[in-house]
């Protein structure tokens, strides 16, 4: 029963560090442009390896006009 109760403990332990960090953290957000030019090429390159690497591509899908080796 000791050892469940420890176990316990230590889970709740994690689980407030981890509210904790992520509380403190914030949503803190770019504000200089070359910060915001990085996240949006990166949102962009983002949804390229979606549509190019997703299920229906890589599973015998013919190629389209999106896919990797087009470009």
């Amino acid at each position: 029963m000791v050892t469940v109760l420890i176990f316990l403990g230590l889970l709740a332990g994690a689980a407030v560090l981890l509210v904790v960090t992520l509380l403190r953290r914030g949503n803190s957000r770019t504000e200089n442009a070359e910060g915001l030019l990085i996240e949006q090429q990166s949102r962009i390159q983002a949804h390229s390896d979606r549509v190019s690497f997703g299920t229906f591509s890589v599973h015998n899908a013919p190629p389209t006009m999106t896919d990797q080796h087009r470009r």
